[in-house]
């Protein structure tokens, strides 16, 4: 250590107050040591740059920091995500974004039931008629086609009924009854459909009907009279204020036996056809009013 005049000679740094600048030990003309002023300038500036530095990283840390925290209260649960993973790209941090619309909940009105229209003449308006019920000149069942012949329409009812059926049909209010015939190799079967006022009344005949309750066979349009002396195969059945029933057998008057499984099938078949047509005979009623 080098002494000067007045003790020994203290570091000077610009950035502190009242320290004294160095200078030249080896000149005497007072003047500074340039050189050495840059040299411990540049030194501290290095320093302080590293030190922005460092604190910039430290500042990111802490941002990340606080995006981590907010995620993992974001579930609303405390409970944290699957990681930085589970943020989309050009995601908005939480709470930056406007809150999505909420909406009250709502719901939409059961479907209008097709049975209510088919149930009472109130609301059963639609025209009816053989060929609303049975359209065309022939019906395809999968790969089987019937052939349509003739078809009736009656108010009279027990007219159109054998055995024990019109004493029922007339007891129950029947106002008509609509008839159909459809073949298919050397089978024939009529279908037939007996209208009420109310649902009830068709369930209550169908309930008082028997095995000898049978709508009478329709012939013509090339289909001969069947089943006037023959064993043949009859249903009976009720939806809505329509009691309907089939009657099947051979067109030269063969009886059916329980061996002849083609004949039933034949039957099967227009039943369920007949039902289908009263059904969406509801269901197109239902529609049309719920588009009202």
């Amino acid at each position: 250590m080098s002494y000067g005049q007045g003790g020994p000679q203290s570091q000077w740094d610009p950035w502190k107050p009242n320290s004294q600048q160095p200078w030249n030990s080896g000149g005497d003309d007072g003047t500074p040591d340039w050189a050495a002023l840059a040299e411990a300038s540049e030194s501290r500036h290095k320093r302080r740059k590293v030190l922005f530095i460092a604190g910039g990283a430290l500042a990111t840390i802490a941002v990340g920091t606080a995006v981590a925290m907010a995620v993992v209260s974001a579930n609303g649960k405390g409970e944290p995500q699957a990681g930085p993973s589970s943020l989309t790209a050009g995601a908005s941090l939480p709470g930056t974004a406007s809150a999505a619309p909420s909406f009250a909940p709502t719901s939409a009105p059961p479907p209008l039931d097709p049975k209510d229209f088919i149930s009472s003449a109130k609301k059963d308006t639609a025209p009816l008629s053989p060929e609303t019920l049975f359209p065309g000149t022939q019906l395809t069942i999968g790969s089987t086609v019937y052939k349509k012949g003739a078809t009736a329409d009656t108010t009279n009812c027990a007219s159109a009924a054998d055995a024990t059926l019109p004493k029922i049909l007339t007891a129950n209010g029947c106002t008509r009854l609509i008839r159909a015939t459809y073949t298919l190799n050397g089978i024939a079967v009529t279908t037939g459909v007996a209208v009420f006022a109310t649902a009830d009344r068709a369930a209550k005949a169908k309930g008082q009907t028997d095995d000898h309750s049978i709508v009478r066979s329709l012939s013509g349009k090339g289909v001969k009279p069947f089943c006037d002396g023959a064993i043949c195969f009859s249903t009976r059945n009720a939806v809505g204020r329509y009691a309907y029933f089939t009657i099947t057998g051979f067109a030269n008057g063969k009886n059916v036996t329980t061996k002849d499984t083609k004949a039933f099938s034949a039957g099967k078949d227009l039943q369920d056809f007949t039902f289908r047509q009263i059904w969406r005979r509801g269901q197109a009623q239902a529609s049309a009013a719920a588009n009202q």
